[in-house]
């Protein structure tokens, strides 16, 4: 840890770490600073001035608070604290000075900007700069830059801070912009017209201190004092991103990251940012029942009533019940409880053939073994990664920024790869496409193997590409013995990390929504549709699987989206959304966190709860339980996990040698289950934002593409 030293901040006496910066440490002192080039997540650039101060013994002009160190300050002549003023009439000329030259070529946009009410150069202008300006000149002007079907540029409003091209080159990863020319003529710009190819595009928007990038889909929709704001959970994929939903009414107009720094630091991926147009496209807001061969609307009382009875008239053996990627863990919870009241055994939460959460003897695993046990944020502490079957920039992009964190900060650090080759913003080395280059690296000595020996916290991030096959379990076994040579699993430290892609997934493993005793998994449950041996499924928001399975069985589909799910089912039960109820949601580390319900849901939806409870009712077989905390009572009572909320779970070490069983490995190379990142689930497939970014990005031949 950095010494500290003792310094004067307007006359009073604070002790701050040497290491920060004038501008950190007059803020630890209480002193507001004013800036717009400085971010505390970017490098510093230094050249918006805003930031002046002045240093007693120093130069005598004023200082950029955010380009100087506390352990660059000299002590005064008897050895007294340096001193630092943030109010003398030096930095308030200073200040001024700087912000009429920021506004010379500004335009009047405050009315029509959508940056209004939300703006750094709005607010520091009225409480820095001056009543009047000297200025006569005409503004200059500077044309629209394309920046893709998310960012909304007015470049004349841009005051050069160059946030957006540290943003881009440094946590992105991507070279697509740049500051060209120099003087009057500067200006932000892509280079050769195209968009930014980036999943974390909207991040542009939050660093921008002004107007010039707004979000394109947001433009000219609201002011920010018209929307009701909602903290929740992000449900896009497995990393449990905190977010803020901004909504007027049932309509959500726009979704925002929160900071928690053990998640999604302040980011958050594009995918979450803009799905909110999907919420309100081809939603599910009134049951259905098949008669004829074609879907009719109907009452709650008539689709009840249908499921009902072919329940009661269909044996418990032949019915099977799949749970989708994006329901709360309360409502698997009381899926899971009418199932065995019903006695099946066929239930399965891995609708894409996940082989987890069952041991190689059939019994339920240590919960590491399907956790990223380093945690998110612990995964920094890594010296080695080798990533299997994954490509997390798809799959889970802040994750991906994390790794590209570590690999900025150091220059040794070593990472390698086996899968599919991909651009992960970061160098690794690509050891190979499929399991015989993982038996080759877990054999073969002074390669990435002595990597991985010589590392002290070498990590593993195992991903759904591995894990999805029908050789999971050899897999398993094989890179379980690979963990235990390498040291992955110790006391202190457990680097063996399962990347989720679902969001629902770890909670409902939690819970045990497995195949019970000679129970069928959903591979075993489409084929017995298909067979007839399964002749009732309740598909529980299941989208991304083969529903062409599914043509001979009596189908009753709960989710909220008219996709596939929902065009082969027999009676439907329309739900919520996740921005419609309150919920529990567990991310890939296992730390446990509560969406909540920004507005009421569609039409005749309910939650997913209430659904399932009513129709338990309906056949007879009540669940002992009337309201949602009675509900979550009883969950935590079948996994008390789920009671400790926004905990990340330790990482304890476990038989890592245990995992999956021998048997054949198939030379199958490993492929992501993602091919189109903006196109994973029935909420992205009814958003037109995401379906011009796909379009976009597949014209330019990016990754989005494959």
């Amino acid at each position: 840890m950095a010494d500290t030293r003792t310094i004067k901040v307007n006359g009073i006496e604070v002790d701050v770490r040497s290491d920060l910066t004038l501008l950190q440490a007059c803020e630890e002192a209480g002193e507001e600073i004013p800036r717009f080039c400085y971010h505390e997540r970017l490098s510093v650039a230094g050249n918006c001035r805003m930031c002046l101060i002045e240093v007693k013994g120093g130069p005598p002009k004023p200082v950029a608070s955010c380009a100087q160190n506390v352990r660059d300050l000299r002590p005064g002549p008897e050895g007294e604290p340096p001193e630092l003023f943030t109010n003398t009439p030096m930095v308030k000329k200073a200040r001024e000075g700087v912000m009429e030259f920021l506004l010379i070529n500004h335009p009047l946009d405050c009315p029509i900007c959508d940056q209004g009410g939300e703006c750094d150069l709005q607010d520091q202008a009225m409480a820095y700069g001056r009543d009047g300006t000297r200025f006569e000149e005409n503004k200059r002007a500077v044309e629209e830059k394309h920046m893709g079907p998310l960012i909304k540029t007015i470049m004349t409003r841009c005051i050069q801070c160059t946030r957006c091209v540290r943003f881009a080159t440094e946590i992105a990863g991507v070279d697509d912009l740049g500051l060209v020319n120099r003087g009057e003529n500067a200006e932000i710009t892509t280079y050769l017209e195209k968009a930014v190819e980036s999943e974390l595009t909207g991040n542009l928007i939050d660093v921008c201190p002004v107007g010039a990038l707004t979000s394109k889909p947001y433009a000219f929709t609201a002011r920010p004092w018209e929307l009701r704001k909602t903290e929740t959970i992000d449900v896009m994929d497995a990393v449990g991103s905190n977010i803020r939903v901004d909504a007027r009414g049932r309509e959500v107009l726009r979704i925002l990251p929160r900071t928690h720094q053990d998640v999604n630091e302040e980011w958050l991926a594009d995918k979450s940012r803009f799905i909110w147009d999907g919420l309100k496209s081809q939603r599910l807001d009134q049951p259905y029942v098949r008669k004829n061969g074609k879907l009719q609307q109907a009452s709650w009382d008539e689709a009840f009533s249908a499921a009902a009875a072919k329940l009661k008239n269909t044996a418990p053996e032949k019915v099977a019940a799949i749970a989708g990627d994006l329901v709360p863990a309360e409502a698997v919870k009381a899926l899971k409880d009418l199932m065995v009241a019903i006695g099946t055994p066929h239930t399965d939460c891995r609708q894409d053939g996940a082989g987890l959460g069952v041991s190689a003897d059939g019994s339920q695993p240590p919960r590491e073994s399907y956790l990223f046990n380093s945690g998110i944020s612990g995964l920094e502490r890594a010296d080695a990664v080798l990533l299997i079957g994954t490509n997390p920039r798809v799959e889970a992009p802040l994750i991906n920024a994390r790794l590209r964190k570590m690999w900025l900060a150091d220059i040794d650090l070593q990472i390698g790869l086996i899968g599919e080759a991909a651009e992960l913003t970061y160098e690794y080395a690509h050891l190979g496409a499929g399991p015989e280059s993982l038996t080759a690296v877990a054999k073969s000595e002074g390669s990435f193997l002595d990597v991985m020996k010589k590392a002290e916290r070498p990590a593993i991030v195992i991903g759904m590409g591995a894990l999805t096959r029908t050789d999971t379990g050899a897999l398993l076994a094989e890179i379980g013995a690979l963990a235990d040579a390498v040291g992955a699993v110790k006391e202190g430290w457990n680097g063996f990390n399962i990347l989720h892609t679902a969001a629902a997934r770890v909670g409902a493993l939690d819970l045990g929504f497995l195949p019970g005793e000679d129970g069928l998994g959903v591979r075993g449950i489409l084929d017995g549709a298909a067979s007839g041996d399964i002749e009732v499924v309740y598909n529980f928001g299941c989208d991304e699987i083969d529903v062409g399975k599914l043509a001979h069985a009596f189908v009753i589909y709960q989710g909220h989206h008219g996709d596939v799910g929902a065009q082969t089912a027999d009676v439907i039960f329309p739900s919520a959304a996740y921005t419609e109820q309150n919920g529990l949601y567990v991310n890939t580390e296992g730390r446990v966190q509560m969406a909540s319900r920004a507005y009421f849901p569609f039409g005749e939806a309910r939650e997913d709860w209430a659904i399932l409870r009513a129709f338990s009712d309906r056949l007879g077989k009540k669940l002992p339980y009337d309201d949602l905390f009675a509900l979550r009572q009883a969950m935590i009572t079948d996994a008390p996990v789920l009671g400790s909320l926004d905990e990340a779970p330790a990482g304890t070490a476990f038989d890592v040698k245990s995992l999956g069983k021998a048997g054949k490995l198939s030379p199958e190379p490993f492929a992501s289950p993602v091919k189109n990142y903006y196109l994973t689930n029935a909420i992205a497939r009814a958003s037109q934002t995401m379906a011009e970014c796909s379009a976009s990005l597949i014209e330019q031949g990016s990754m989005a593409a494959e």
